[in-house]
């Protein structure tokens, strides 16, 4: 009798956890990245024209707009400038088409969004990428691999060169090296994370306004 309850103790363990494992992968697989959905907003093309409606844009340069009635959509030749009030974020944002070009050859416009603008300027843009991580379920001990959305940073001169920004923790802090102590205290005290794309902008902000007082 003792054998068979545990044998029973045993599968209700094995099936309570492998229902867990099921649900949560279900539901980190199941995310919605911004980039799939359709946020509210406006867009001004090159040729000065206004536009607003719905939007949707994607990781390839290329925007969306429902308005009166029909879909249209632009590549980052034809906006000058586009803003979305983004619901997961639930914040507005801002972008702009700049030209760059990563190997420094041909530069093409494509799509930036701008954190924060004055003594340091901080540009940003999405990709998603397969990380692996350890199941929460000690139980099998096993590994998962999904998609997550990673931000890259970048720095805009005062001379409009772009740079890429590693956007590493000691990095961010030798930029506003001047300000270093005070930034660190400003960090602490609002408990702010350097690996987290709108608390950089806040702190960035910051550092930004002591230069205005």
């Amino acid at each position: 009798m003792l054998g068979r309850h545990n044998d029973f103790l045993k599968w209700y363990r094995a099936s309570f956890v492998t229902l867990l494992f099921v649900l949560w992968s279900a539901r980190v697989n199941g995310q919605t990245f911004p980039f799939d959905l359709w946020h509210d907003g406006k867009m001004v093309l090159e040729t000065g024209d206004t536009i607003k409606g719905s939007m949707k844009y994607d990781l390839q340069d290329m925007l969306q707009i429902k308005h009166n009635n029909r879909l249209e959509s632009f590549t980052a030749r034809k906006v000058v400038f586009f803003e979305i009030f983004d619901q997961t974020f639930r914040r507005y944002r801002h972008f702009y088409s700049l030209p760059y070009s990563p190997s420094g050859g041909y530069k093409t416009p494509i799509f930036f969004e701008v954190l924060t603008e004055g003594k340091i300027t901080v540009l940003a843009r999405e990709k998603v990428e397969y990380r692996t991580y350890s199941s929460p379920f000690f139980y099998y001990g096993g590994y998962s691999s999904r998609l997550v959305l990673v931000n890259t940073y970048f720095l805009l001169k005062e001379n409009g060169t772009i740079e890429l920004f590693s956007g590493k923790r000691n990095d961010w802090y030798d930029l506003m090296a001047n300000r270093q102590n005070e930034i660190h205290d400003y960090i602490k005290e609002n408990q702010l994370d350097l690996d987290r794309k709108y608390d950089i902008k806040r702190v960035i902000d910051y550092y930004n306004s002591t230069f205005s007082k």
